[in-house]
């Protein structure tokens, strides 16, 4: 069945609500999907997070409950019409993902055609690992490796160097760099406002702002809204 994924580099944009500048996009991937189950932990403050997620999904016209409050987890992403996992810490989310052994069964329900949405760090964990985060480690995950839905590294929240900066720090880009010299793995890097959906085989770009596109060996390639990158980043396999 076709994959039904929306990776979100940001929740909020500066001057907007909550999910706001995404809520078309949102409605578009769950199609006839009603229940929404949504996975909190990447913040300390499940259910703070859960009830702000419930009241905006709510607007839309969705039921949404939270995986952190459902008696068993893996039953609840087995009955749920769609999954979307929230931003935060994306050491903290993945290191919950794997000690309630929920990665296997979100992956199933994502190939068997669920539709995904993750945003910030639930776009991190949908890539093979989250090894291009920017979060600090503050919990220690049995490994980096995490859903794996695309073949690809997500870095949201990606800042272009400022030239007229004076701080001598090491930049986003210069860090993608350096997963590359280790890794083959391409790196999408989404500026605020970006996503990006995946359908019939196809990663097509979305949002403002467009992204960057970083691959071993290669020079970094932009790429703007409605743009198709599946030959840049790698078609999603849905066999």
């Amino acid at each position: 069945m076709n994959l039904h994924i929306l990776l979100v580099s940001n929740s909020t944009l500066h001057g907007r609500g909550y999910l706001d500048h995404v809520e078309e996009a949102i409605r578009d991937v769950l199609g006839p999907a009603r229940r929404v189950l949504f996975f909190p932990y990447a913040l300390h403050d499940r259910d703070g997070y859960a009830t702000k997620a419930r009241a905006r999904f709510a607007a839309m016209g969705y039921e949404l409950n939270s995986a952190h409050s459902a008696d068993d987890p893996r039953k609840a992403v087995a009955s749920a019409d769609a999954i979307f996992i929230g931003g935060g810490n994306t050491f903290r989310l993945l290191k919950a993902l794997q000690d309630f052994a929920l990665l296997e069964p979100i992956r199933q329900r994502i190939r068997n055609g669920t539709p995904y949405i993750g945003s910030s760090a639930g776009s991190n964990v949908a890539g093979p690992t989250i090894k291009t985060t920017k979060d600090m480690p503050i919990v220690q995950p049995r490994s980096f490796d995490a859903l794996g839905l695309v073949p690809f590294q997500i870095s949201p929240h990606f800042q272009d160097p400022d030239p007229t900066s004076k701080h001598m720090g090491e930049t986003q880009e210069e860090r993608i760099l350096q997963f590359l010299e280790e890794n083959e793995t391409p790196v999408l890097g989404m500026r605020e406002g970006a996503w990006v959906r995946v359908e019939n085989g196809k990663v097509t770009l979305g949002g403002s702002n467009g992204a960057r596109i970083f691959r071993r060996g290669e020079s970094p390639v932009e790429a703007v809204t409605g743009d198709e990158i599946s030959r840049l980043v790698g078609a999603p396999n849905e066999n």
